[in-house]
This record gives C-alpha cells, sequence and structure tokens, in this order.
C-alpha cells in the first residue's frame, strides 16, 4: 500500500467514526463528544475516559488508545484488523466505546 493509499483509507476510517459518533449522539444518550485534529481523532465520554485514534503513516496503521489498552490496525484489501489478532475495528471500537460509556455504542465503517 502506498503512502497515498493509506491516507486515503484511513480518512475513510476517520469520517466513519465520526458519522457514527454524530448518528450515536442523535440516536442516544450517550453524548460523545469527538474532536478531530489532523490525523487524531478524540472522543471524549461523560465521565471524562477518553479514546484516541491516531493514524501513524509511516507505518500505515491506526493506533487506538483506550482504557482497556493500546491497539493497532492495518488494512487488509477490505478492513482494518489488529496487527495482534484481537479483531477489526469498528467491532472493537464499538466494544472500547461501550465499556467506557457504560451503555451498549455500535460504530460502523
Amino acid at each position: 500500500m502506498t503512502d497515498s493509499e493509506f491516507m486515503d483509507r484511513a480518512e475513510i476510517l476517520l469520517k466513519a467514526v465520526e458519522a457514527s459518533c454524530d448518528r450515536i449522539n442523535d440516536e442516544s444518550t450517550a453524548d460523545i463528544d469527538n474532536q478531530r485534529t489532523g490525523g487524531m481523532v478524540t472522543l471524549v465520554f461523560p465521565n471524562k475516559s477518553q479514546i484516541v485514534i491516531n493514524l501513524q503513516k509511516p507505518l500505515h496503521e491506526v493506533w487506538v488508545a483506550a482504557k482497556s489498552g493500546g491497539y493497532h490496525y492495518k488494512f487488509d484489501s477490505k478492513q482494518w484488523f489488529d496487527t495482534k489478532g484481537q479483531g477489526e475495528f469498528f467491532l472493537n471500537l464499538s466494544r472500547f466505546a461501550s465499556e467506557q460509556a457504560g451503555c451498549p455504542l455500535q460504530f460502523a465503517g
């Protein structure tokens, strides 16, 4: 994957995260504050916990820092998967966010 291809795929991912936050906020009382700065999106929950999603361009990875730990994702031509076999990005983000928000949340790409 070239740097340009990575950035295109990563931009789609970050926009999907932002759109999911907007949908979740419209459909529930979760009240997730999402803030984007360049290649980083920070999700802030009402309890002040955070999830940070950050692009690592030189490695062609997307990193996620959540209460449960740090995770690295690579694109496999269809989806973003954890580099240590921990699963798909949006399924994991849904789980991390649900744990931190204290209610079920669904992120989708």
